[in-house]
């Protein structure tokens, strides 16, 4: 039976709304750094969501993936458990239109956008998360069709160490350590991590790790920062693409990163140049124990420089910017292929009226040396009703070309089109946020016109393969609200929140047996988070999950967790899908029945 919302949970919504957030007071302190211009999070004119660390530790959540489900208008769609794979999606379209960042390095792959999540950091180092919703081209480029995610880890741990052991049902078996050390010209952040477990179901067992470094070297002069991550993924992915019972598929990933930076600042002037490598290594079975019956092998290299830039004046604050890179791919199955890039920004921030409006206007220009140059104007304006309200709105044109999955893979059941033609959209926003001590809310709503969208098609449901094509047009609307409200109850901070969001896409000529991505967003998501306090030690944290995708599957998952500190160590117990919700998010795989997982962490001062 299908499940409604009801008008008076959408009044109820309309009234507190949903933000991921924790405090004001926090809020205005983060200054949004996945932006050309330096913001404070309420000065900005676009929807954008921030994950405080605080707001981390409180969620339940034990893997980036399953963090950002429990914001509303981001979708992830997972296909097994861990982290081990999972599709990143902002307001519906498909997975290669939402860009991934760390401390805003771009961590688009060539080969597919399924690779996203593959650089996804471990939440021991994690500062806060940045979401930027709708088209963020102008200022990242065309993967940012759709949204971006920025990821900022964190400074500075301060002389302390902390280890972690995890065990639960399906034979989980997680342990990580996170260790810090501030010296007098330098510091430096390593964490150290593994994910085990022998599945909930047949061919889901995986073994994943987690390498993490950072340091910040010459700190009492022109400070210089090195980044260096490498992310391994191993597991069983039965019917994680086909529903062939015979098949026993299997696949590896590993992501890795370095990459340094710096920032020069004067009173008017700010630039910073960086340099770095990503690569991503993926390795299919189609069955896991005959290498050789089918195997896919793909490795791509990601080589760039680039340096954001922003100058204050009388007349405002400029951006502007240059991103250089080379690909490379080398894959058994795509070829040997190679793309140069480069990216161009400019945008100027107007504030006015006693700085209550403000106009940025801005551009992008791309060149890619197998598609022509491309740009991306976009306008994003606000205005400040009063100090706690502020009305904003934004236009853009936002693209995306073709990755090297959608232009040359092949397999018995998929095949690339080597004809494919970016995909473009023009893309309009509204949007009202209120932000006061007690109270954060915001209500959006958008439409996004698009043409060329890429999707795997076949003609008929008797048709075995599903053939790369551009979807002539498509037209999306949509509406967010999102809140939290902070109280207190036994002198303890408590928060409730919730999160809602709609979309409607209108595909001409499409249907859910002939597509297999495009009719498959979320319609209708709903999203509610209490987390309390109180007694001084315990802490609880509770999630719903509401969603109905437009095939008509709804399903509703709770998760819960609660805290007892004592000093210096910490015991969590974590329990997902309570009530045992039979569902699938991607594939054909099932999502893990309920189940409960056990934590101890120690810190070390």
């Amino acid at each position: 039976m299908r499940k409604k919302i009801t008008p008076f949970a959408l009044l109820i919504m309309a009234v507190f709304q949903l933000n991921a957030q924790e405090v004001t007071q926090q809020l205005d302190s983060v200054t949004l750094t996945g932006t050309r211009i330096d913001l404070p999070f309420k000065e900005n004119s676009r929807t954008i969501n921030i994950i405080t660390s605080d707001a981390i530790k409180k969620s339940a959540a034990v893997n980036l993936a399953d963090l950002l489900q429990q914001v509303a208008g981001v979708d992830i769609r997972r296909r097994g458990t861990g982290g081990s794979q999972a599709d990143l999606y902002i307001r519906g379209g498909g997975f290669d239109q939402t860009l991934l960042l760390i401390d805003g390095i771009k961590m688009d792959d060539v080969q597919t956008g399924h690779h996203s999540m593959n650089a996804a950091l471990p939440i021991e180092v994690i500062e806060r998360i940045e979401i930027i919703k709708g088209p963020a081209a102008r200022v990242f480029g065309q993967n940012a069709f759709n949204g971006a995610i920025n990821i900022v880890t964190k400074k500075n741990l301060k002389n302390s160490t902390s280890a972690t052991i995890e065990t639960g049902s399906f034979g989980q078996l997680n342990g990580n350590v996170t260790a810090g050390v501030d010296l007098e010209n330098s510091s430096h952040i390593v964490h150290v991590g593994r994910v085990t477990s022998e599945g909930y179901r047949i061919n889901t067992d995986y073994d994943n790790a987690n390498y993490y470094l950072k340091s910040t070297f010459n700190k009492n002069a022109q400070a210089i920062e090195m980044t260096a991550t490498f992310l391994e993924r191993k597991f069983g992915a039965q019917n994680f693409y086909t529903t062939n019972p015979t098949f026993n598929e299997y696949e590896e990933t590993q992501n890795s990163l370095i990459a340094f930076g710096t920032t020069f600042r004067t009173e008017k002037f700010k630039i910073q140049p960086r340099v770095y490598w990503k690569r991503n290594q993926d390795i299919f079975l189609l069955r896991r124990d005959e290498p050789d019956f089918y195997r896919n092998m793909h490795i791509s290299d990601k080589i760039g420089a680039e340096t954001n830039a922003s100058y204050t004046s009388e007349l405002g604050v400029t951006g502007f910017g240059i991103d250089l890179s080379k690909i490379y791919l080398r894959s058994n199955n795509l070829g040997d292929r190679n793309r140069f890039m480069a990216n161009a920004f400019l945008e100027h921030r107007f504030s006015l009226l006693d700085n209550k409006l403000d106009i940025t206007p801005g551009v992008a220009l791309t060149y890619f040396s197998d598609f022509k140059f491309h740009a991306f104007p976009g306008l994003d304006v606000g205005y400040d009703i009063t100090n706690n309200f502020k009305v904003y709105g934004n236009i853009g044109y936002t693209y995306r070309v073709p990755t090297y999955t959608d232009l040359y893979y092949n397999d018995p059941v998929t095949t690339g089109n080597e004809d494919l033609e970016p995909e473009e959209a023009f893309a309009q926003e509204l949007g009202l946020k209120y932000i006061s001590p007690k109270l954060t809310a915001s209500i959006a709503v958008f439409n996004r016109d698009a043409d060329n969208l890429i999707d795997y098609v076949r003609t008929s449901v008797t048709e075995d393969v599903f053939t790369a094509q551009n979807i002539t047009e498509v037209n999306t609307k949509g509406l967010e609200f999102d809140a939290a409200y902070n109280f207190n109850m036994s002198n303890y901070k408590q928060t409730l929140a919730f999160g809602y969001s709609y979309l409607d896409d209108n595909i001409s000529d499409q249907n859910e047996e002939l597509s297999r991505y495009s009719l498959n967003t979320l319609k209708h998501q709903y999203i509610t988070r209490l987390s309390t306090q109180l007694f001084k030690n315990v802490s609880q944290n509770i999630v719903y999950k509401y969603a109905e995708r437009t095939t008509g599957q709804t399903y509703n998952v709770w998760d819960t967790s609660i805290a007892f500190r004592f000093n210096q160590a910490e015991f969590t117990v974590t329990a997902s899908n309570i009530f045992d919700a039979d569902y699938i998010e991607s594939g054909f795989t099932p999502m893990p029945p309920s189940n409960v997982l056990f934590g101890l962490r120690y810190t070390f001062k």
